[in-house]
């Protein structure tokens, strides 16, 4: 069982998720996503080669806690599609309502980026099952295949949190909110079982828990804090029975370029961040609008045992990082919550949100490097 690390000696380095994917196996997986005609052959040929891959260049920078770039899904969020039971495809078409504040003050803006969607939206119409078992345990054997050989200090993989999965669907059968969002944690305990059984780190994604303040502009922060906490409930309720410090807690503010100004500061819900039970957070931190957020780690303590993985490569601008700018942000966290407890991170995957998989790749090269500055700096 690979255990899960911390930069004792060294600041170590992760990422957030997606990785570049060949045009190919993009078009077998958005075909199969969508229950559309594919060639099942070819898809099982090309995953586990493409798993390989990035594993491969993964290891080759110098990446500490490396992952399967993600490649058999089709976002982070509605991959579920083909792994829950109880669900049907609607005729409506899917637009983030993430950015629900921000469009009321740049509704142009917003309204341009609407156009061109084609994913659809999923209502709940049955119980919520869980029928992935055969995909995640495909996942799982992909991604041991691929570090057979490599020299691999952690390996994880990443499955999305209740919260951010009732986003995108609609409930038509159960009888109150909460008791979907019970029943979506029911569903995907499965999956988080079964990832951590299998020997690797679970990365929970959970954008939610930030983004529920601009899904609704009407919330006041008491009842946004109310229905934060109800979330955070239910995704310790789906990860009942499983060890922390096998847990990392991935959030963000969401993963669209724009102005973000309405985006709710970390301190106001910071202490609900902590109360999920995971022994690791990882937290967007590098783009320009939440860069500042380390300042609150003086006022609040990073709890006994647990690490933190700040966001030092951002998925909104294609820049390459400078090393001495990252190796600045890992020193401003490691001089406020412990040298030791920071790990190096991205805000989010890079592989579909960077303008070319060259730039995603540089932008972890420039991670690396800059841990390495920043290690010098740390123990001298």
């Amino acid at each position: 069982m690979i255990t899960m690390i911390r930069s004792d000696g060294r600041i170590r380095v992760t990422h957030q998720g997606t990785l570049p994917r060949p045009d190919d196996l993009r078009t077998l997986v958005r075909a199969r996503g969508s229950g559309g005609d594919y060639n099942s052959d070819e898809l099982a040929r090309r995953l586990p080669a493409a798993v390989a891959e990035v594993v491969r260049r993964q290891v080759e920078i110098g990446i500490d806690s490396i992952n399967d770039g993600e490649q058999s899904k089709t976002t982070f969020s509605d991959y579920v599609t083909t792994r829950l039971g109880g669900l049907e495809p609607t005729p409506e078409i899917y637009y983030s309502p993430i950015t629900g504040r921000d469009r009321l003050d740049f509704p142009e803006y917003h309204e341009s980026r609407r156009l061109g969607g084609n994913r659809h939206i999923h209502q709940c119409v049955a119980p919520l099952t869980y029928t992935g078992q055969s995909l995640v345990r495909t996942d799982i054997a992909n991604l041991r295949a691929a570090i057979q050989g490599q020299q691999v200090e952690q390996a994880y993989l990443p499955a999305v949190a209740p919260g951010s999965i009732e986003h995108w669907l609609r409930n038509t059968y159960y009888p109150s909110e909460e008791a979907f969002l019970y029943a979506i944690g029911d569903a995907m305990h499965e999956e988080y079982r079964a990832i951590v059984e299998s020997g690797f780190v679970l990365q929970v994604d959970d954008p939610d828990l930030a983004d529920g303040w601009q899904v609704d502009p009407h919330v006041d922060l008491a009842e946004y804090r109310k229905r934060a906490t109800l979330r955070t409930e239910v995704l310790n309720h789906a990860l009942r029975g499983l060890p922390e410090d096998r847990i990392v807690l991935h959030m963000c503010w969401g993963s669209g370029k724009g102005p973000h100004t309405n985006d709710l500061p970390l301190s106001e819900f910071v202490d609900i961040v902590l109360s999920i039970n995971a022994g690791a957070y990882s937290i967007e931190a590098a783009n320009p609008r939440h860069e500042w957020e380390w300042e609150v780690w003086r006022d609040v303590k990073l709890p006994d045992g647990k690490v933190l993985i700040p966001g030092v490569m951002a998925h909104c601008t294609d820049h390459v990082e400078h090393p001495r700018l990252i190796a600045q942000r890992l020193a401003r966290y490691a001089n406020v919550v412990g040298r030791e407890n920071v790990i190096a991170g991205s805000d989010c995957g890079l592989g579909s949100r960077v303008g070319d998989p060259l730039i995603c790749w540089a932008k972890l090269k420039a991670g690396v490097e800059g841990a390495r500055l920043a290690t010098r700096e740390l123990w001298g």
